[in-house]
């Protein structure tokens, strides 16, 4: 074979990886799109969830909310004390302090415990041994100590409203097989710095398009790892909270809606946050992300193809969303292929580069749609555009330094496999 012959199959596969990832891209554009659309209908929907009453406080069910916590006694004092002013009748609220810290914040968190019980609340800090199955296996254990039906979870750095759990139970049980409630989280720290307004504006477009879009269309819906409510039937159904991923939410928001239960997003109910003000944990954080999310779009995608219960709409929209992982190993099979293709046959070069080039613009002009609707709809009012050009250029950046920091360690996991790890976002309050 001549080496013309191998520059043109390179040349196509690098076409073909092009294609699909710009067919992944573009489902972007069909979200924001489809919440425009969509918009009226849902948000009538969730301010008719809201309205519903509540039952005498004598009627409504226990509520257990869980706070994961590993080493981070700068925010857990903050955490805890808003979980116990959360309004819920106090004989049916209870917090599970859920620390396997090994530093002060283990100390800490039997402090609070007896500070907290002397007001009449029920609390307790269940603190483990060991880390085995890291936040998953911790959630997990903490629901085999009781035998409640409702768990609201909080990673420790945020801070929910007092009316959080009046407000999100009431569509929690509204009728309907609903798995979770998903307040929408949001940010204490947006403007501390570039790399945080930068994580605002990416994040609403996440929260704000993405979340809320699916939402309204009945699409699988992921739940965010926090800021929500969980019917204990549900992740019963979906095989209970599991520690062999570190996207322990995304791994369970499928497994139980192939079991026909499904996830509420409020977009209206904000719980603000902590976001990660240094490069080092904000890198450290995006790779936990990108590998978790890899992992479990490549075991729950034969369960989606081969689920006998599934509409052909419901599956596309799972694939389309689950497939996103392959954006990172499709773009270095194209990148080498079309290296490769173009140094055996330097005449391809222009007709390739503009493919590559058209491809990344294409990219680049998707992902902007998507942030500037998102954060419109979130934030009620546009930011001046040569501020939100300024962040869109920070986010070219920044996602351009973490592709090739993920390749690298892609290339790293495939050489050298190593056991997955849950490395927790450290957060400085």
């Amino acid at each position: 074979m001549s080496a013309v012959h191998i520059a043109e199959i390179l040349a196509g596969i690098f076409i073909v990886c092009a294609a699909l990832i710009s067919c992944f891209v573009a489902s972007l554009l069909y979200l924001v799109w489809l919440h425009a659309r969509l918009r009226p209908a849902g948000l009538a929907r969730e301010a008719e969830l809201l309205a519903r009453p509540l039952t005498p406080d004598g009627e409504l069910p226990h509520v257990v909310v869980q706070i994961p916590s590993f080493n981070e006694g700068a925010v857990l004092r903050r955490g805890v004390e808003a979980a116990a002013a959360l309004d819920w009748p106090r004989d049916k609220l209870h917090i599970q302090i859920l620390d396997d810290s090994t530093d002060e914040t283990a100390g800490l968190a039997r402090t609070l415990e007896r500070e907290i019980s002397a007001r009449g609340i029920d609390i307790v800090a269940l603190q483990r041994t060991d880390r085995s199955g890291f936040k998953g296996g911790a959630l997990h254990e903490g629901m085999q100590r009781t035998p409640h039906g409702y768990f609201a979870v909080f990673d420790v750095d945020y801070v929910p409203a007092p009316d959080f759990l009046r407000r999100c139970m009431r569509a929690m049980l509204a009728p309907g097989k609903t798995a979770f409630v998903q307040a929408r989280f949001d940010f204490l720290n947006p403007h501390q710095n570039a790399l945080t307004e930068m994580q605002m504006v990416t994040l609403d477009g996440h929260l704000g398009i993405e979340q809320a879009t699916r939402s309204w269309a009945g699409h699988p819906l992921p739940f965010n790892g926090t800021c929500g409510i969980w019917s204990r039937a549900a992740i019963e159904a979906g095989g209970g909270w599991k520690g062999d991923t570190v996207t322990e939410d995304l791994d369970l928001t499928y497994r139980t809606w192939l079991q026909g239960w499904r996830g509420i997003y409020l977009t209206s109910v904000a719980v603000p946050g902590e976001l990660p003000s240094d490069v080092a944990t904000f890198v450290r954080q995006q790779q936990r992300w990108v590998d978790g999310f890899s992992h479990v779009s490549l075991r729950m995608a034969p369960e989606i193809l081969f689920h006998p219960g599934l509409a052909p709409s419901s599956r596309l929209a799972a694939f389309l969303h689950l497939c996103m992982a392959l954006n990172r190993p499709l773009l270095l099979v194209g990148l080498v292929c079309m290296i490769a293709a173009i140094v055996l046959a330097p005449s391809m070069a222009p007709c390739l580069l503009a493919i590559f080039v058209a491809a990344l613009l294409f990219a680049i002009a998707s992902q902007t749609t998507m942030l500037w609707a998102g954060h419109r709809f979130i934030r009620g009012q546009a930011m001046p555009f040569g501020r939100f050009a300024a962040l869109i250029g920070r986010v070219v950046r920044w996602q351009s330094m973490q592709l090739v920091y993920g390749l690298g360690m892609f290339l790293k996991q495939r050489i050298k496999p190593r056991p997955v790890e849950f490395d927790r976002t450290p957060k400085k309050g």
